[in-house]
């Protein structure tokens, strides 16, 4: 292969590579992705971060993935009781994994296991009070 054959194939990377990094370079770059965010709809796995309590321990950041969106809802008037039809869905858990770590300094009586659940698949459905803190009445 002669070097001009070589020169040749490394152009294309070198364009890429140049590319990014001035895609990366824009200066208003990072509010695009927020706008994006605002305008979202539908749900999705997020990087979440909290903390971790419990009475008699420390806590503990955790980062983990959640559910995060906005779903369609809608509700109409009706003539039948009791008055209005509605479709409430919710941004939720469709699939997860249990995590356990140990939250640091435990009193010698409390058990320093801490459980969460990590959000591998999120779906717009019916609010479950078992997996979400949902809001019954206003």
């Amino acid at each position: 292969m002669t070097l001009q054959q070589k020169k040749s194939q490394w152009r294309p990377g070198l364009v890429l590579c140049w590319f990014l990094l001035c895609v990366s370079l824009q200066p208003h770059s990072h509010r695009a992705s927020a706008v994006n965010l605002r305008r979202f709809i539908g749900c999705a796995v997020r990087e979440f971060t909290f903390q971790a309590k419990k009475p008699g321990c420390g806590g503990l950041h955790i980062t983990t993935d959640a559910c995060w969106g906005r779903c369609e809802t809608w509700e109409k008037p009706v003539l039948d009781p009791p008055f209005i039809e509605s479709h409430q869905r919710v941004c939720t858990y469709n699939e997860t994994r249990l995590v356990s770590v140990k939250l640091p300094n435990c009193q010698p009586t409390v058990d320093p296991t801490y459980t969460y659940p990590v959000a591998l698949r999120c779906d717009c459905g019916v609010c479950l009070t078992s997996t979400t803190e949902c809001i019954t009445s206003v």
